[in-house]
């Protein structure tokens, strides 16, 4: 039944209008349930269905007067339903219906952002398998280390990605659970039937022992989720700054015809919307902090949680839904520079053969560190000097005692360091 309540734009999930409907199903669920046990009567909960309604406005009027939101709230819709009101809400609390239906709200949110990284994964997928052979140097430290190719490094998003949607979905399900059980959890006035049914109907399962409220560990894995998705669209945002950077340039950003850098400097293409999804991933972060806080309450319940949560949980369900949006163009439209990304690899003039050198050194009788020492000396005077490091190791003698002119050529080939780029790939069922 919840189906016809769920809203294509995540904004309007936490829309008053969308938390009164499932806070009016709630209840009349209940009704239901409780018609169903003979408690009440049948006619009673067929006039709530064809007269119960809400209006926003005069709850919000109401909530002014008497400072309480759900008892605005019955009040407006005893206005609409009439005497078969009293029927309404027996036995439960507040937090009855304010968690269970921050749980659906939740869930829907989870779901929709769920899509976002679905539509993500296609774009990874389709850029990796796109660059899968574009060759460029790998990073450690920020210095050059081996080669690798510009779709393997998106293969290693993918898989992340793939983590996170399993995440998702783990945190969605263990949000999706109501209560529907008295004033501290006792089912001291209702049936726990009733909360069986709300549930059943909702798409919920009841939660095993509850207090007052829903615990919040629930809702602190969901919100830790929500950050460790931002968090790795952080990281594909901050690789991207890095590879934009002038000295580098490999990829750049979608930039618009009309679009402007700066206010000042006409030639500017900055990263704005990578730097965006950086600064996000902080509010994701700090929100999360928040929920790990409202866990502990005081006995079977206070209302410290309450507050916090009114900003938290839409602010991160949104701006996480924003972000992957943002990571999708920002992919999609991606602009992948494979010239200067081998210009760049070459650049390093051969430094990125220094262990290939080295385990050929090994494999022909010499310790690790005669090894180390006679490539890494020849390394140093790269550095130094305009040559390569295969030109350096031809000049000495004590390498060429090991290796001969023609194995250092073919130790030093680009293409015998890719040949195992594939396996990934087949790991992930990209190819």
């Amino acid at each position: 039944m919840i189906e016809r309540y769920t809203l294509p734009e995540i904004g309007r999930i936490w829309e008053d209008e969308n938390k009164f409907r499932i806070w009016l199903e709630i209840e009349l669920l209940a009704c239901e349930a409780r018609a169903e046990r003979g408690e009440i009567p049948r006619e009673a909960v067929q006039i709530m269905r064809e007269k119960a309604d809400f209006d926003v406005q005069r709850i919000l009027e109401i909530e002014a007067e008497v400072h309480h939101d759900v008892i605005a709230f019955l009040t407006n819709v005893g206005e609409y339903v009439g005497e078969p009101a009293r029927y309404i809400h027996y036995g439960m609390t507040s937090s009855d219906v304010l968690d269970t239906t921050l749980a659906v709200q939740m869930k829907q949110a989870g779901e929709l952002i769920l899509t976002r990284v679905n539509a993500l994964l296609e774009v990874l997928k389709h850029q990796a398998v796109k660059y899968k052979d574009t060759v460029m140097v790998g990073r450690s430290h920020g210095v050059h280390a081996e080669p690798l190719t510009f779709g393997f490094k998106i293969a290693v998003w993918y898989a992340e990605m793939q983590r996170n949607r399993r995440r998702l979905k783990e945190a969605i399900e263990a949000i999706s659970a109501g209560k529907i059980s008295g004033a501290v959890g006792t089912f001291a006035h209702l049936d726990p039937a009733v909360e069986e049914y709300v549930c059943r109907r909702l798409g919920l399962k009841p939660a095993e022992a509850s207090t007052q409220v829903l615990q919040r560990d629930r809702h602190a894995e969901y919100l830790s989720v929500l950050a460790i998705i931002g968090a790795t669209l952080e990281k594909f945002a901050l690789e991207i700054r890095h590879l934009q950077r002038t000295e580098v340039l490999e990829v750049e950003e979608p930039f618009g015809a009309k679009q402007k850098g700066s206010s000042a400097m006409p030639h500017k293409k900055n990263p704005i919307i990578s730097e965006r999804i950086c600064g996000l991933a902080r509010i994701l972060r700090g929100n999360l902090m928040a929920g790990l806080e409202n866990v502990a309450l005081w006995h079977e319940r206070d209302i410290s949680h309450s507050s916090v949560e009114r900003v938290i949980i839409p602010d991160s369900t949104i701006a996480l839904y924003y972000m992957l949006d943002k990571t999708i163009f920002l992919l999609d439209g991606l602009t992948v520079n494979a010239e200067n990304m081998r210009k760049n690899l070459d650049a390093g003039r051969g430094l990125i053969f220094s262990q290939s050198v080295l385990l050929q050194l090994i494999n022909k009788g010499l310790s690790r560190e005669e090894a180390y020492q006679i490539v890494q000396r020849n390394a140093l005077k790269v550095y130094h000097h305009q040559t390569t490091l295969l030109d350096e190791l031809k000049k000495d003698d004590e390498a060429l005692n090991y290796l001969s002119e023609k194995e250092l050529e073919e130790i030093c080939n680009l293409k015998n360091r890719l040949r195992n780029i594939d396996v990934s790939f087949k790991r992930l069922g990209l190819i």
